[in-house]
């Protein structure tokens, strides 16, 4: 064993008492990080090379910071997103949410696609959309001026067109001619703020995280921008707490103008989101 996995051994202890929830993970990819090399390729670096700055970044992440702010990265499905402080940092649940956007809009057989992501971010899922359904258009929302440091940063050069602003009434000049409505919006209750782990709590923007006393405040309000959006026969698919399942489709009532509305799983089989199709006339 080198040096530098001898330390990847320690700091991975140190990080599983700090209740770091993926600890041997973590310090492979803090390691692969400080010293410049893929996490497979860890066995290669030189002792003498070992960069001893590697426990500068495990102290920080031992205080529960987020490990794509230490990189300044985070990966979602194809793609390698800059993040940091004041966005939210995209989770690999919403990865799911994704998967069944697409596979949605390429069943509507439609030539160029509308997609419209409210409550943008880091611009995970607009972008994921653009690169994965080649002839959409895929516009994104998002109010936050810190979030949308990032989000410019990860658009640039794609085809997204993005838009700063409240994702309650956002793209008035779309009304009616979406096909696909997609949100990954706040739906923490205040209530539970101090059981959210340390990474979203002391790191995430307030913004991204909560929404009244159930968590379901902005949810309710995008019922009615998704239903204003879509065409009749579009769909809305909406993140959503693995404890609220059951509770989403319930905002999406056929009296509303709504149709097909269920919950889905995540990959670990919790309910993740919810989705409902606008009703036909």
């Amino acid at each position: 064993m080198n040096l530098l996995l001898a330390e990847v051994a320690q700091a991975t202890q140190r990080l599983a008492d700090a209740g770091v929830p993926s600890p041997r993970t973590d310090a492979e990819e803090l390691a692969a990080f400080v010293h410049g090399v893929k996490r497979g390729e860890l066995h290669s670096v030189r002792d003498s090379d070992f960069d001893a700055r590697y426990w500068e970044v495990i102290a920080r992440r031992e205080q529960r910071e987020p490990l794509q702010h230490i990189t300044g990265r985070a990966f979602f499905r194809y793609l390698e997103l800059q993040v940091g402080p004041g966005v939210f940092v995209p989770r690999p649940e919403t990865e799911s949410v994704v998967g069944w956007a697409i596979d949605a809009v390429r069943a509507m057989d439609v030539v160029e696609p509308c997609i419209v992501d409210l409550c943008t971010g880091s611009g995970a899922i607009a972008l994921a959309l653009a690169q994965e359904v080649p002839r959409s258009r895929v516009y994104a929302v998002e109010l936050s001026d810190e979030a949308l440091h990032w989000t410019r940063k990860n658009v640039e050069g794609s085809r997204v067109e993005l838009r700063q602003g409240d994702a309650r009434t956002a793209f008035p000049d779309l009304d009616g001619q979406v096909d696909l409505v997609v949100s990954n919006p706040p739906y923490i209750p205040l209530t539970e703020w101090e059981y959210v782990a340390p990474e979203a709590r002391d790191y995430d923007p307030d913004m991204a995280l909560f929404s009244g006393e159930d968590g379901l405040d902005l949810i309710r309000g995008l019922e009615r921008t998704a239903h204003r959006l879509l065409r009749p026969g579009g769909v809305v698919v909406i993140e959503h707490a693995d404890t609220q399942g059951g509770q989403v489709p319930w905002i999406f009532t056929e009296e509303k103008g709504w149709a097909d509305a269920a919950d889905h799983p995540d990959l670990n089989n919790r309910p993740r989101f919810a989705t409902a199709r606008r009703a036909l006339p």
